[in-house]
């Protein structure tokens, strides 16, 4: 099984994504094949709203031009996701943002892609904020169906400068946990004798 996690965060190797390493280094401890890409501070522009996913249904963005397609394809490949964001104004970074429209459209329009995934929101704030960014993130999850694992919290760590959420001891303890609870869950899914119920755009 594989485990993707998208840092969203400009500062590579910034807290973001030292809290997505903590949760990805259970899976990779039980045998899961585990990637961190770094979406933060690249060109991926926003949906355009032209429709033309719909109309060409071929899992791709018609806008080659930036690094999105590379992204998606990532995405449509793994068992699991988790999608780090630092808190920008309480909600994603601009990356995170524009990721999230163009992959939950792309999605949709070919036959709910990413249903039955796991997803996984990993969120860094300095104080406030972040359970409008959890929120935001587990929105893009719902609404494409995907599988939202549980935890002993919110997956939040806090922490300012870099490096900082190493000091956050229960949130450090959470990404720990919500690692473990990706595989259990994983391999309960892979398990299953019973397809993913899932609904069409358009269907009861």
């Amino acid at each position: 099984m594989k485990a993707l996690a998208i840092n969203g965060s400009p500062r590579k190797g910034g807290n973001t994504q030292y809290l997505l390493e903590a949760a990805l280094a259970p899976l990779a401890k039980a045998g899961w094949e585990t990637e961190l890409v770094q979406i933060g501070g690249k060109n991926i522009h926003g949906c355009r709203a032209c429709g033309k996913c719909f109309e060409k249904r071929d899992r791709r963005c018609i806008f080659n031009a930036d690094e999105f397609n590379g992204v998606l394809e990532k995405m449509l490949e793994a068992d699991a996701i988790l999608l780090g964001s630092p808190t920008y104004f309480a909600d994603v970074t601009p990356e995170i943002k524009a990721l999230m429209d163009r992959a939950g459209f792309v999605a949709m329009a070919n036959g709910c892609a990413l249903a039955g995934k796991i997803g996984a929101a990993v969120v860094a704030v300095r104080r406030g904020g972040a359970t409008h960014v959890f929120d935001s993130i587990n929105h893009l999850y719902q609404i494409c169906q995907m599988v939202i694992p549980g935890s002993t919290y919110w997956n939040i760590g806090y922490g300012l400068n870099p490096g900082d959420v190493a000091n956050d001891a229960e949130g450090l303890a959470n990404m720990a946990h919500l690692g473990g609870v990706i595989d259990w869950l994983g391999r309960a899914l892979k398990a299953s004798s019973t397809p993913y119920p899932v609904s069409r755009r358009g269907e009861a």
